[in-house]
């Protein structure tokens, strides 16, 4: 999940710069990021699957109400969203 969580760090300096006139603050912070990741980035091969963006969406937002800003919180939520479409690859027999 190195791969994935290099792309939430792209995406989270991208949307810092996006939003430097309030120094990145933005509550819908985590629809942006969707939208990036599945948008413009290679999400979809790193997870084997094309994710709906509103459900990445809800993804993101439990990643950040159940670990916050760790330190390491891209790696934690790639884990997360990792954790997550494997489980559905594995129900799903593929």
């Amino acid at each position: 999940m190195t791969a994935v969580a290099s792309l939430l760090r792209e995406v989270a300096n991208l949307h810092h710069r996006y939003y430097r006139l309030t120094d990145g603050s933005d509550p819908d912070w985590a629809t942006f990021y969707a939208d990036w990741l599945v948008g413009h980035s290679e999400l979809d091969e790193l997870l084997f699957q094309v994710p709906v963006r509103s459900e990445l969406t809800w993804l993101l937002v439990q990643a950040e109400r159940e670990h916050g800003a760790e330190r390491d919180w891209a790696q934690v939520y790639a884990a997360d969203l990792g954790a997550f479409y494997q489980a559905r690859r594995e129900r799903s027999g593929a």
